[in-house]
C-alpha cells in the first residue's frame, strides 16, 4: 500500500509538471515575440474595410502597433498599451474597445536594441538608419520600434471614415485624406519594418504612425526631419494571423499585384498621387 501511495504521488508531480510546462509554452507564445496581424494590406489596399475584431480583442495580442478601423476611419496608434485613433481632422480620441478593425499589426514591445538619432533630415534618412539596425540584427525578422523625442518637421495624414460600396484605399484616399503640418513638436512614432518576403502580405519596409507627447494630433506618416530622438526596437521572429471567413472576404483575389496602389496609398499627399 506504502508503495502505491509513493507511485501515485509520483504520478501526480510528473502531471503537475508537465502542466505547469504546458502552461508556460502557452504564456510564452501570448506573450512572446510574435506579430500579430489582422488581415492584409492587400485586402485592405483593395477595398474590404469591414472590421475582423474588436479593438479589446487585439488588445489581447500586442501593447504597441499600428492599424485601422472599420471605413477606414482615421489611423491606428498603438502605444503602452493604449490605442489611440488620429480622426480626419488630425486629432486623437480614444476608441471603444467594441470598434472593429480591419487592418492591424501589434505585439508586445520588449526592447532588443537602441538607437540614438540626431540631425535626421527626412525620411529617407531615417529609414537608412533604421536599416542601419535591421541590417545588422537581421533582416529576415520582423521589428517594432518606438521612436520618441523632438520632430523639427512632420507631414502626417489621416482620412474620412468611408462607407459602402467601399471603393480601393488608394481611390478612396485621393479624394478623402487630410494632411497635416508641424514644426518643433515632441511625440512617439511607432513603426513596424516587414523583410521582403512578406510582400505579399503587407507592405516590405517601414511603416510608420506618429502621436503627439500631449496625445493631442496624430496620424501616419508621409514626411519627417527628426531633430533628438531615441529610437527602441523590438526584434520579433513569431508571426500570427487573423482572416475574415466572410464572403466578401473569400471571394477577393488576395494574390494580384497591387504594389503599385500600395505605394500610392502609403505615400501619395494630396495634389501629388502619382
Amino acid at each position: 500500500m506504502k508503495r502505491l501511495i509513493c507511485v501515485l504521488v509520483m504520478l501526480s508531480m510528473m502531471v503537475m509538471g508537465v502542466c505547469g510546462m504546458a502552461e508556460a509554452a502557452v504564456q510564452s507564445t501570448a506573450n512572446g515575440d510574435v506579430l500579430y496581424q489582422v488581415a492584409l494590406l492587400q485586402s485592405l489596399v483593395q477595398g474590404y474595410f469591414d472590421g475582423i475584431i474588436t479593438v479589446g480583442e487585439l488588445k489581447a495580442h500586442g501593447d504597441t502597433g499600428i492599424g485601422t478601423f472599420e471605413g477606414v476611419n482615421g489611423e491606428m496608434i498603438v502605444l503602452d498599451g493604449v490605442v489611440y485613433q488620429a480622426v480626419s481632422d488630425g486629432s486623437i480620441v480614444i476608441p471603444s474597445d467594441e470598434e472593429t478593425v480591419p487592418f492591424s499589426n501589434v505585439t508586445f514591445f520588449d526592447v532588443d536594441e537602441t538607437l540614438t538619432l540626431s540631425g535626421i533630415a527626412d525620411m529617407a534618412a531615417l529609414q537608412d538608419a533604421m536599416n542601419s539596425v535591421v541590417n545588422r540584427l537581421g533582416a529576415n525578422c520582423f521589428y517594432m520600434v518606438k521612436i520618441e523625442g523632438s520632430f523639427d518637421s512632420l507631414k502626417v495624414r489621416s482620412e474620412y471614415k468611408q462607407e459602402k460600396p467601399y471603393r480601393a484605399l488608394d481611390v478612396a484616399l485621393a479624394e478623402d485624406q487630410t494632411e497635416f503640418d508641424y514644426e518643433g513638436i515632441r511625440g512617439t512614432m511607432v513603426g513596424l519594418y516587414c523583410p521582403d518576403y512578406m510582400s505579399a502580405l503587407n507592405s516590405s519596409g517601414w511603416h510608420f504612425h506618429f502621436i503627439s507627447e500631449d496625445r493631442t494630433r496624430g496620424g501616419h506618416v508621409l514626411q519627417v526631419s527628426v531633430g533628438e530622438a531615441e529610437a527602441a526596437f523590438d526584434m520579433t521572429d513569431g508571426f500570427e494571423m487573423i482572416l475574415s471567413r466572410e464572403n466578401v472576404f473569400q471571394g477577393m483575389e488576395l494574390a494580384k499585384d497591387v504594389n503599385e496602389a500600395i505605394h500610392r496609398a502609403e505615400t501619395a499627399t494630396v495634389g501629388n498621387n502619382d
